[in-house]
């Protein structure tokens, strides 16, 4: 790290204590939201403009693991915070006066319309608002803040006064003049696309696809960590919008079955309407998922599978010029990244890209310019298109005693770096010369590129290339990235040629799509179908996956193949190489940025002939 350290004062809060409650406890459920929503906001706010406020609560031992490991190495000399200060404030109304001059008041949401849970958010994060639930007992968090010497005021009240929902899916939308719409849910998310939306009081942009309070019914017993509601943090410091809506109209949702049917799904398209128009049709990034675990699947009962309802999602938003920073379920939760999103970044990041020369001197390429008859075979390190998953995993991937022993191309999306830039710093600077950097899932976000060319269903809007490619192309540059190593087409056509030239100019390395030929140029830019995923039930299993690659490994050489895995370690990793090589002589395991390279020189010998 640069001498551009962080030496202010650091406020830490340590929020593990909610993993230990008992959820069949209703009390308990609603004391756990309230003070790990008021904490996040609150983080969201005063780390708007410097790093002050540090959570410990994620991590895979229900201690924050996680965010402890993060910390200490931010520690480490000659790093951000070495020369920082750190204090510790151990409950939630401590902490609030001490950043009591960075907040406004409160605004009261209401559990019997879990969506204002997320209304909240948004209003926290424009008006520097605290949320809180609307709870008249004596000992809840709403009567702690609202009575007795410092009390704070009520700057928005989402319920009436007395406790009586403001929304209720009949006559107005609360303060708006405009007709309920039948959904107590999505007049609530309808009035803060009034409110703070279409007027311009939320940052361009920026979007929250988290789940709301729903979580309080009890109606699925996942720990609070689930919710992702830690996650809120960075776009509340952005002043983002938040929202949670089904991407279908052919069956009411779980969460509000007596909706007419199709409303969820108008109101998100008027939500990301809303966006575009904010954004002048630049890019909107969405963080967060579908939460396929707690409604709108077949997990909790719907029609449709979560993967099938991920996909739909994806076309939706890609109609929009909306990419995903997805958060999803498992390993989803990440605190703190309002803080991390101070650190200073370089201004770029290099990387050796493999030359001729590199390859002849390997003996891939043979002295006439022939590629070697091999079979040559890469990996495709994922799934890294959440800022969650990259926070959560590094710590395990960057430690494995192996890495550097197998060639590997890790496909950590390059908008990662918004939400954690300390963690694509620490990869780019600890790197072996066997770690190899692309972008995974479509390019610098996640989205169908087929449905940013017009005919647009859902939107109708032009086409969409110009703004996807100048985002990539930044953020391609910066990171010297020049392979996207997984194109998901979902239920988008597959690309034309106004989108193959597109990416022939910010990826121009190559790129592995569903809906393409086997392999071919494009231009200069090599293509390749990506078909297998090596199975990962649970555990990495490794014997399944011999016999997938094993299963490719047939027919003329020159051969290229580019198998994704999901998690998998190093160690993994290492393991089916040797596997591969041992049993399957004349195969050779390369990574992605050498697999591409000849494949383009062998296509181009092809061409010369």
């Amino acid at each position: 790290m640069s001498a551009e350290g962080y030496s202010g004062t650091v406020v830490l809060y340590d929020i593990t204590h909610l993993h230990r409650i008992d959820l069949s406890d209703a009390r308990q459920r609603k004391q756990t939201w309230d003070e790990l929503h008021l904490v996040t906001a609150l983080q969201g706010i005063v780390n708007r403009a410097k790093p002050r406020l540090y959570l410990i609560f994620v991590g895979d031992d229900g201690r924050g693991a996680t965010d402890r490991y993060w910390l200490e190495h931010l520690r480490q000399p000659g790093e951000w915070l070495h020369r920082a200060r750190l204090e510790t404030v151990n409950n939630p109304t401590d902490l609030i006066q001490r950043f009591r001059s960075s907040v406004r008041g409160l605004v009261v949401w209401d559990e019997h319309v879990p969506a204002t849970a997320l209304v909240a958010s948004t209003a926290a994060g424009v008006d520097n608002l605290l949320p809180v639930r609307y709870d008249p007992d004596a000992d809840s968090l709403y009567s702690r803040l609202t009575s007795g010497k410092g009390a704070l005021p009520v700057r928005l009240s989402l319920i009436q006064q007395g406790g009586a929902s403001l929304f209720t899916g009949r006559g107005g939308m609360g303060s708006l003049a405009l007709p309920s719409i039948g959904s107590a849910k999505c007049d609530a998310f309808m009035w803060a696309v009034g409110t703070y939306l279409r007027r311009g009081k939320c940052a361009p942009g920026a979007l929250g696809y988290y789940s709301d309070a729903d979580w309080l019914r009890g109606r699925v017993k996942h720990p609070i960590e689930r919710t992702m509601l830690c996650n809120h943090d960075y776009f509340i410091a952005r002043k983002g919008f938040f929202f949670d809506l089904s991407p279908w109209d052919d069956v009411k949702p779980v969460d509000d079955p007596e909706q007419p049917l199709g409303a969820d799904l108008r109101t998100l398209k008027a939500i990301l309407t809303a966006s575009y128009d904010l954004t002048g049709g630049r890019m909107t990034h969405i963080g967060g998922f579908v939460p396929w675990d707690f409604k709108y699947t077949d997990a909790v009962g719907e029609p449709h599978g979560a993967v099938e309802t991920e996909w739909r999602f994806a076309e939706i938003a890609s109609c929009f010029n909306a990419y995903l920073d997805a958060d999803a379920p498992a390993i989803g939760a990440m605190a703190n990244a309002s803080f991390f999103m101070h650190y200073p970044l370089e201004k770029r990041y290099s990387q050796k890209h493999p030359a001729l020369e590199d390859l002849q001197r390997e003996r891939y390429v043979l002295a006439d310019g022939r590629v070697s008859p091999l079979s040559f075979v890469a990996f495709y390190a994922g799934d890294y298109d959440s800022s969650a998953w990259f926070y959560r995993m590094i710590p395990r991937l960057w430690s494995d005693p192996v890495r550097g022993q197998v060639p590997l191309a890790w496909a950590f999306n390059p908008n990662l770096a918004h939400r954690f830039p300390v963690g694509m710093h620490f990869v780019r600077r600890n790197a072996s010369a066997s770690d190899y950097f692309i972008a995974g899932d479509s390019g610098a976000g996640y989205l169908n590129p087929g449905f940013l060319s017009r005919p647009r269903p859902h939107s109708g809007l032009p086409d969409g290339w110009k703004a996807w490619e100048e985002h990539c192309r930044r953020e391609y540059t910066r990171w010297d990235i020049r392979i996207t190593g997984f194109i998901i087409d979902g239920n988008a056509r597959a690309m034309e040629e106004q989108g193959l030239d597109a990416y022939a100019r910010f990826s121009p390395g190559g790129i592995a799509a569903q809906k393409v030929r086997l392999q071919a140029l494009h231009g200069e830019m090599p293509i390749l179908r990506m078909r297998d995923d090596l199975p990962t039930v649970g555990a990495v299993q490794m014997p399944q996956a011999l016999d997938v690659v094993g299963s490719r490994l047939t027919g003329e050489k020159p051969q290229f193949l580019l198998f994704r895995t999901i998690l998998w370690t190093p160690s993994h990793h290492l393991e089916l190489k040797r596997a591969i090589e041992e049993r399957y002589p004349g195969t050779k395991v390369v990574h992605a940025g050498v697999l591409f390279a000849l494949l383009r020189q062998h296509l181009l010998q092809k061409d010369a002939q």
